[in-house]
């Protein structure tokens, strides 16, 4: 018989291994809905509240809190306790004064802890830009677009962005506040891989002509010299020495069980 359709069921050893979870503590564990951020890349909100902020004892618990519309995520409230958060996205319990980002570490996503100032913008990086009959669609990291309308579509001069930009975008309006190129000589994180988490200047970024630039060879210099190589695809721009910058600073403490 033909497969009808998705699994609506996740089982906890096959899980990312970086949720905070025990893998035989039950057979089944919360599955991430379809969304913005796909299963290996995100936490359900369920674990959120529950196995790494500790808010909630049970999943029954979490629904709880939710359904009240005591969490946002990107400023907007979410309700459905398996909705996945992923890369740089904001949490916010304004009534406890509790607002995290969403960061790579060496063990996976963690959640950094920020200030109500710094919940009310989200970082995100442009993946791809398409030219419609009104303007340019720009294409984001978290599944979102912008449609930046322009007065001549086949030669949109209006349009700055490039692919692998990183944006810093107001989650209450959805105005972007800066802009940062990813290039040599920028401070950046490993969002993928075996380096995942690892920050550090931008020493090398290859040339690539017979292969996609995703792909291309990008040698990362750490605070005490060493070096690491991944791909373009797993590097996310946060500072530079430019005047005008994006900055999204190390926390002291990311909080992960």
């Amino acid at each position: 018989m033909g497969k009808k359709g998705k699994t609506a069921r996740l089982k906890r050893k096959p899980a990312p291994k970086y949720w905070p979870i025990h893998r035989k503590e039950s057979p089944w564990v919360v599955k991430p809905a379809s969304g913005p951020h796909s299963l290996q890349k995100c936490l359900p909100l369920t674990l959120v509240l529950r196995d790494i902020l500790g808010v909630a004892g049970t999943r029954k618990e979490g629904k709880l809190i939710l359904s009240e519309g005591k969490v946002q995520v990107n400023g907007i409230v979410r309700k459905k306790d398996d909705f996945p958060v992923g890369l740089m996205d904001v949490i916010s319990m304004p009534d406890s004064n509790q607002y995290y980002r969403v960061i790579p570490s060496h063990k996976g996503l963690v959640l950094s802890p920020i200030n109500k100032e710094d919940a009310k913008y989200k970082f995100v990086r442009v993946e791809d830009k398409t030219t419609t009959t009104v303007g340019v669609q720009i294409a984001l990291h978290d599944g979102t677009n912008m449609l930046i309308k322009v007065a001549d579509p086949k030669n949109p001069v209006e349009v700055t962005y490039e692919t692998f930009d990183i944006l810093k975008v107001n989650i209450t309006d959805g105005t972007v506040a800066e802009k940062l190129k990813t290039k040599e000589g920028n401070t950046a994180v490993i969002t993928g891989g075996k380096n995942i988490g690892i920050q550090g200047k931008i020493v090398e970024i290859e040339k690539t002509e017979a292969k996609k630039r995703r792909q291309a060879l990008v040698v990362i210099e750490d605070d005490q010299g060493a070096r690491c190589q991944t791909i373009l695809d797993f590097i996310f721009s946060i500072n530079s020495n430019e005047p005008q910058q994006v900055e999204i600073a190390e926390p002291e403490e990311n909080i992960v069980v």
